[in-house]
């Protein structure tokens, strides 16, 4: 799926399949991404800050400094893979 820059805010996403999707610049603050399969999805720049990732599947997944998380979640303990250039 091509979701760059798509505005999601509060979106209730639980057990979404987003494999490999763009989500680069994406905004999904405060949105609902328990036992989503994130897997390899670009999340570079994207804000995650509030979203409820409670189960997700994010191994393989790409972030950088400017991915937003939420407060106490660790990319590198869910399997993401850090992107910069």
């Amino acid at each position: 799926a091509f979701l760059r820059g798509v505005d999601l805010r509060g979106a209730n996403l639980e057990g979404s399949d987003l494999h490999g999707a763009n989500l680069r610049y994406a905004n999904l603050r405060g949105s609902n991404l328990a036992k989503a399969d994130l897997r390899c999805a670009d999340l570079r720049y994207a804000d995650l800050e509030g979203a409820c990732l409670e189960g997700a599947n994010l191994r393989g997944s790409l972030y950088n400094h400017s991915t937003c998380f939420p407060v106490g979640f660790d990319p590198v303990t869910a399997g993401m893979q850090p992107f910069e250039f």
